[in-house]
């Protein structure tokens, strides 16, 4: 049985579509639907059903991929590299959100350089890091949604407090945290919000999980990186929702300072994403390893 046939077979499976997986295998989506039918002949049972967003494997098809695929995987690290080799004169593509990745994870990555790997660092939301990385644009995606299926494996990195902010002016005008307790949300609403989008996506989750209500407010600011945000906020602007470790060292000085200080903070989780198969791959599997041994600490 061809080999190539398996591979397109195995990718196919990954991607859970025709159009998915051609771009990994750098072939036209035709010409993947064709392999996949030599492939289908040649054993005689079908291994797909035609689905109308992609294909979903039959029986035979689960159970070709469970058998082959830790053989082709053990092919392709034999072939693109050794996982006891030194990972240099390779390029790695990270992709993630600019600030965890800037503030985080680039720093952690940074002794690869000295080894003699390239990095190259795409910033995206979420849904674009991983379909870049589903596409195999980039080598890692750092995000905090999970992705789904079988063609990306994710591990969880850490977890992300965030915390509502203010300068100590506005915190002197309303009383303090103990007041905003004693009052409840609707005490914030004459102070303006800042946040990275016009639908204030980290005001209305802490808004939900904390008050377990929606805010009245509307964005006063909007900055697309949550630094920028921070600046605002230390400069009087008004008030914002950020993470805690972007905003330690300016509330460690009296910077910012906290509006509210809720029992139970509301935490988001990062994840570190891969293509299945793609960890053989020395400088990937490194950069991996390195990664979550640098969260334990975040």
């Amino acid at each position: 049985m061809d080999l190539a046939l398996l591979r397109t077979f195995l990718a196919v499976h990954r991607a859970g579509s025709f159009t998915r997986a051609a771009p990994l295998l750098g072939l036209s989506q035709p010409a993947v639907t064709g392999q996949i039918r030599t492939l289908e002949r040649q054993l005689g049972r079908p291994l797909f059903l035609r689905q109308a967003r992609g294909v979903t494997p039959t029986t035979v098809g689960e159970e070709l991929a469970h058998k082959v695929a830790p053989h082709l995987d053990a092919l392709m690290a034999i072939t693109e590299g050794r996982l006891d080799e030194e990972p240099t004169g390779r390029t790695l593509h990270l992709a993630g959100p600019p600030e965890f990745t800037s503030v985080r994870a680039l720093p952690a990555l940074a002794p690869l350089v000295e080894q003699g790997v390239t990095l190259r660092v795409a910033f995206g939301s979420a849904e674009e890091s991983l379909e870049g990385l589903a596409a195999g644009h980039h080598d890692l995606a750092l995000s905090t949604a999970r992705p789904r299926g079988e063609l990306l494996n994710s591990a969880p990195l850490c977890d992300e407090e965030h915390v509502l902010v203010a300068a100590p002016r506005w915190a002197a005008r309303l009383g303090g945290a103990s007041v905003v307790r004693a009052k409840g949300p609707q005490f914030l609403h004459g102070v303006p919000v800042i946040d990275v989008h016009e639908s204030m996506p980290l005001l209305t989750r802490y808004w939900a999980t904390v008050f377990d209500a929606e805010p009245v407010h509307s964005s006063a600011l909007v900055a697309p990186d949550l630094r920028a945000v921070l600046e605002c906020v230390a400069a009087g602007a008004g008030m914002a929702v950020l993470p805690r470790y972007l905003c330690d060292d300016a509330l460690e000085p009296g910077r910012v300072v906290p509006l509210f200080d809720p029992p139970m903070p509301p935490l988001r989780t990062y994840f570190v994403s891969v293509r299945a198969g793609t960890l053989a791959l020395p400088h990937i599997a490194r950069a991996h390893e390195w990664l979550l041994r640098a969260a334990v600490h975040w």
